[in-house]
């Protein structure tokens, strides 16, 4: 049976990971539907992990987007700088980089790295107090229904990062919130929603490794099956999710999962008052 969860939480992981409808808040529900047989410090430690898989699945489909070197047959046929230098270390760093780096994806990882920088200021310090307070299933339905309500400069990618915060109380949707965030500021849906995706990057990897290194139980081979066992299917789920989200963004807008999101916080909420899921 746990192989079998294991399964279904990987796609819970892959589907919800990239709509805005919260998978940290989706794998809470499902952990307190269909408990695991595996220790608590397992699962918290999974839940997070296991979103590993989605992060390579953003890295392989966008990875010609991403990937910043070239060779020197590749190098564009001018500078790519404005201004050129003609001696000394920055002249040196053009040549360098004419050679080797394409300019405007070293940028783009900047940004990106700008965009992270609030979730790690708030979420290092906050980490155990959020995993101690807010991991239950009736803040996952408040944050499901409070949000279901509701190209880049420095100054965008800055904003972004700040409505990422938003999703370290589980249930919010860290997709969601970065998406809506980034429209908010004028962008369309397909570029808030793909900077969403490589914004996942280090921020999902960062969590991963925080989680692993506070992790004490230590694995057995058994438990490191379970959690690669999640992690490659969250990875061929998300292949099809984030390409799937990318052409429904083109065309439709995000309310059909804002009405989701409010019926199942509602639903929840019963569940929760009835005793059926751990409030």
């Amino acid at each position: 049976m746990n192989i079998l969860k294991t399964i279904l939480l990987g796609i819970v992981e892959g589907v919800t990971e990239w709509l805005p409808v919260s998978s940290t808040g989706h794998l809470i529900l499902f952990n307190s539907l269909f408990p695991m047989d595996m220790s608590d410090a397992f699962m918290e430690m999974f839940d997070v992990v296991i979103q590993f898989g989605a992060i390579i699945a953003v890295m392989v489909i966008y990875f010609k987007k991403l990937w910043p070197f070239h060779t020197p047959a590749q190098a564009p046929a001018k500078s790519q700088f404005a201004h050129e230098e003609t001696e000394g270390a920055g002249a040196g760093f053009q040549k360098f980089a004419n050679h080797w780096l394409y300019m405007d994806k070293i940028v783009l990882w900047l940004k990106i790295i700008v965009a992270v920088l609030p979730a790690v200021i708030v979420g290092l310090p906050l980490d155990d107090w959020l995993d101690e307070h807010l991991y239950n299933a009736v803040t996952v339905a408040l944050m499901l229904i409070l949000y279901g309500v509701l190209a880049i400069s420095w100054k965008d990618a800055l904003i972004i990062g700040l409505f990422q915060c938003l999703a370290m109380i589980p249930g919010t949707s860290r997709s969601g919130a970065t998406i809506i965030g980034g429209i908010l500021i004028g962008l369309s849906r397909p570029a808030a929603a793909e900077f969403t995706f490589y914004l996942a990057i280090p921020t999902m990897f960062g969590a991963s490794v925080l989680k692993l290194a506070k992790y004490t139980g230590g694995f057995t081979g058994y438990e490191l099956g379970i959690l690669l066992l999640g992690m490659a299917v969250a990875f061929v789920v998300s292949i099809f999710i984030i390409r799937f989200l990318m052409k429904f963004v083109r065309s439709h807008d995000f309310k059909v999962f804002g009405w989701y999101r409010i019926v199942l916080g509602a639903l929840v909420l019963i569940l929760a008052a009835a005793g059926v899921v751990h409030a």
